[in-house]
This record gives structure tokens, C-alpha cells and sequence, in this order.
């Protein structure tokens, strides 16, 4: 029991630390006295003269005393005013009671004071709390970048002195799973143009088995042309039954029209959008066309297949395409490797409708670039977790990943504000809000050939 509750506070180390007073400054920041500094700065060096350890955080640190000290006297003053609203009617002090707030900076050894009824409640140290939500930003920070629980506890306790255990990680973490849900559910704006469609593989322990799991990620256009995740769905498997059920809770989060899907060419997918929002045009990308015809090739073909198959994708209208491909067909690659020649026939029929249209409608719809580049980033997470646990903790993993990642690429541009564009270097959003290349242009031809579905919207 430490019975004085405005007396030094002991560190985990050892040591004591020095009463601190504060004084509030105009930022709202704690501002320490000249005097108080000068005290600090005598006691350092004169550890430093000993010959002992001079640390500004962890265990025994500066950092964690003055925290220590400022909190202590705060409850202190808590408790006074406490008592004094009571009027004095029996109630006093009761002594304290030892525990450890685990800082960002590190442990520290606090005294809580109590009251004799039991009714004194500390704002700034709440009752049950053990961690400050520094501390807990910094986990969930580290989470965010693709460090295992385990990497974070190890790396938590050689920064900070703190030890947290990985089931720890796993409530802090967790705390963003009823935010996670709710951006998972939230309501959809009516129509969005374009919507790019495609998966990532996990590996996510299933009973007693892990198990390789799809990864369904969408990501929406609207008519501004900047770009959103729509949603993210694990399932078993990258399947059309499983997109099925992802695209109707799409539809049922209130996205009503789509004009094109764009998408990998997955057997049954077309039928299964078609179903859901009837009238759209469901577009096979290009890249993945052209990258699973080069898979059959040798590497010394590679190069002259992809020079062969361009004239394909790059004719001016469908019949100057279907020339094209016969005679890339009839040409010796092409016999050569009839595989490749296979998989540009089975997908032809969703190959060629983007080929009605000009080139601003054609370069948003011709790849999926737009989501390939997003999953890029996505891997650099999931490829340091060996496994994951569960699904949700799949989801929660990618959904802070792109909190993270915007928070940082928006800090990095702030940063550039105020300089010509051509001497800033700060990164562009990742996905959500990014503005598609020639949108302007684009929204144009749609509405020029669709004008009835853009009623209301140009």
C-alpha cells in the first residue's frame, strides 16, 4: 500500500522520480516551469557524471517519471475536489492502491487514491485501465503494417519496456471490428458506372486445418470518378456462387444500376452479375487475357505473343478484332501454342464488348489495373502472417491496412501542400477517393450513349 498519494512514484526500475507541477500553455499541451526543467536537466547530468543509466523512456525513464508524477498529482487534486464536493460528511482519504499504467513511452508505477465510501471514481486513470490509448494506437499502428502479434509484443517490450501478451494484441486489435463492420455494411449510393471485381488468396486456419481462402475484394467508381472499396468477403474458394452472394449484398446495401463490370474471366461470374443487376455489360479484362495466353508460352515466345495479340485487343471495332485474332490463330505461334489461342476463344464473347466504344470509355474498362495495383499492397500485409485465425481477423487485417495507408499517403501530402505540382512528391491515395485517369472524358461518351440511364446525374 502506498499511503501518500502526492509522494515520489516508484518505476518499475527502481528508481524515483522528481514531483513534476504542470502548467497548462496555450496549445493545450502541458508546459513545464524553467525552474522545474533546469531541476531535470541537474538531476540527469548528475547521472550521467555516476556513471548510471540516463533513459528518456522505458523502465526508470524521464519520460515515464514525469508522466508518473503529473497523473499521481492529478488524482490527488481529483480526490481533493471530490471530497470537498461532498461536503465533509464522513468521507475521507483511505490510502491508495498500487498499479501499472503501460504508456507509450513505457510502465508506470502509480499510487490511486481512494476514499473511505468508496464512491471517488479517477477520470484521468480510470478504474480497470491498464493501458493509455498512446499505447493502444501503437498496436493497432503495427497491426496495420503486417506485424504478427507476436512481432508486436516482442517489439512493444524492447521500445517501451512494456510487456503485453499476444492475447492483449488481440482485444486491442479488436476494438475495430464493430467500426470494421460497419464500413463492411454501410449503405451504398444507388449507381456507380464501373465496379472492378477480383481476389486474393489467404491461408486462415479452419477447425484443425488451414486452408488457402479467396479473398473477394470490389471496388466502385461513382460519378465523380473517384474510387471506393465497396466491400471485402472471404470464401472458400474464388467461386461464381460465392460472388453471387457478395454481389446481392451489394444490392442490398442499395447499389441498384452498374453499367460495366470489369473482371478476370472467372467461369459463371457473367451469369451470376447479369442476374443482379440486368442490362450490364460485363467485361473481361485484357491483361489477364493476354497474361494467361502468355502462361502457355516459352520464354523466348513471350515477348513476340504479346507483340502478336496486341493488334486484337487494340483493333478499332469487333470485326476488325475477330481478323485479327484468326489471323494470329493461323500464324505460327499460334498453331504453335493452341492453348493460348483456347483461352482468347472461350473468353471472346466478354472480350469484345468494350470494343463499342471510344477510347476514353475503352481505358477505363480495357483492365483492372485500378484494383491490381490496390491488392498489390494488400499482399505486402498478408504475406507476413503465416495464417490467420479466423475470417474476421482476415478482413480486420486488410480494413486497417487501408485506414493506415490513406493516414500516411494524406500526411505525406499535407505536408507537399503549398508547393508547384511540379516539385511535390507526396504519394496519391491509394483507392479510396483516388480520381480515375480520364474520367472527365469518359463520364462524357456514357452519357452521350446512355442518356437515359444518366438522367438526372450529367
Amino acid at each position: 500500500m502506498l499511503e501518500d498519494p502526492g509522494a515520489g512514484v516508484e518505476d518499475p526500475d527502481g528508481g524515483f522520480s522528481p514531483a513534476v507541477p504542470a502548467a497548462g500553455g496555450d496549445d493545450g499541451g502541458l508546459v513545464l516551469p524553467e525552474d522545474v526543467v533546469a531541476a531535470l536537466a541537474e538531476q540527469l547530468a548528475g547521472r550521467s557524471r555516476a556513471g548510471g543509466p540516463v533513459r528518456l523512456t522505458g523502465p526508470g525513464g524521464l519520460l515515464t517519471g514525469i508522466i508518473g508524477q503529473v497523473l499521481q498529482a492529478g488524482m490527488a487534486a481529483e480526490l481533493g475536489a471530490h471530497l470537498e464536493a461532498a461536503g465533509g460528511e464522513g468521507n475521507r482519504r483511505n490510502g491508495s492502491s498500487a498499479k501499472t499504467l503501460n504508456t507509450e513511452v513505457g510502465p508506470v508505477r502509480l499510487a490511486v487514491p481512494r476514499d473511505r465510501d468508496g464512491t471517488f471514481e479517477p477520470l484521468l486513470v480510470p478504474r480497470q485501465v491498464t493501458r493509455t490509448d498512446g499505447l493502444n494506437a501503437v498496436i493497432t499502428s503495427l497491426y496495420a503494417k503486417g506485424m504478427s502479434v507476436r512481432d508486436i509484443c516482442r517489439h512493444v517490450c524492447q521500445t517501451t519496456g512494456v510487456e503485453i501478451s499476444p492475447d492483449t494484441v488481440t482485444r486491442v486489435t479488436d476494438a475495430a471490428l464493430e467500426a470494421m463492420r460497419e464500413w463492411q455494411h454501410r449503405p451504398l449510393e444507388p449507381f456507380y458506372p464501373v465496379i472492378y471485381i477480383d481476389a486474393l488468396v489467404a491461408k486462415v486456419r479452419d477447425g484443425a486445418a488451414v486452408r488457402n481462402k479467396a479473398l473477394n475484394i470490389a471496388v466502385g467508381i461513382d460519378d465523380e470518378g473517384a474510387k471506393h472499396v465497396l466491400g471485402i468477403w472471404v470464401a472458400p474458394g474464388e467461386g461464381a456462387k460465392a460472388w453471387a452472394q457478395a454481389l446481392a449484398q451489394l444490392r442490398n446495401r442499395g447499389l441498384e444500376e452498374v453499367l460495366f463490370v470489369c473482371c478476370d474471366g472467372l467461369a459463371g461470374l457473367g451469369d451470376e452479375i447479369l442476374a443482379t443487376w440486368p442490362g450490364t455489360t460485363v467485361q473481361t479484362c485484357v491483361v489477364h487475357l493476354v497474361r494467361r495466353a502468355l502462361n502457355f508460352a516459352s520464354h523466348d515466345d513471350r515477348k513476340a505473343m504479346a507483340a502478336a495479340l496486341r493488334p486484337v485487343y487494340a483493333a478499332c471495332d469487333a470485326d476488325a478484332a475477330e481478323a485479327a485474332f484468326l489471323e494470329f490463330s493461323d500464324s505460327k505461334l499460334g498453331k504453335k501454342y493452341p492453348a493460348a489461342v483456347a483461352v482468347w476463344e472461350r473468353a471472346w464473347d466478354r472480350f469484345t464488348p468494350f470494343l463499342e466504344f471510344g477510347p476514353s470509355i475503352r481505358k477505363v474498362l480495357y483492365t483492372t489495373n485500378a484494383i491490381e495495383s490496390f491488392n498489390r499492397e494488400m499482399r505486402k500485409v498478408l504475406k507476413t502472417r503465416t495464417q490467420f485465425p479466423n475470417d474476421d481477423s482476415v478482413v480486420k487485417t486488410l480494413w486497417l491496412a487501408i485506414v493506415d495507408t490513406e493516414e500516411k499517403r494524406a500526411e505525406q501530402r499535407a505536408r507537399q501542400a503549398g508547393k508547384p505540382k511540379n516539385s511535390r512528391d507526396g504519394a496519391s491515395r491509394l483507392i479510396e477517393g483516388h480520381v480515375t485517369q480520364g474520367w472527365r472524358e469518359a463520364w462524357g461518351d456514357m452519357v452521350n450513349r446512355w442518356p437515359e440511364r444518366f438522367a438526372g446525374r450529367a
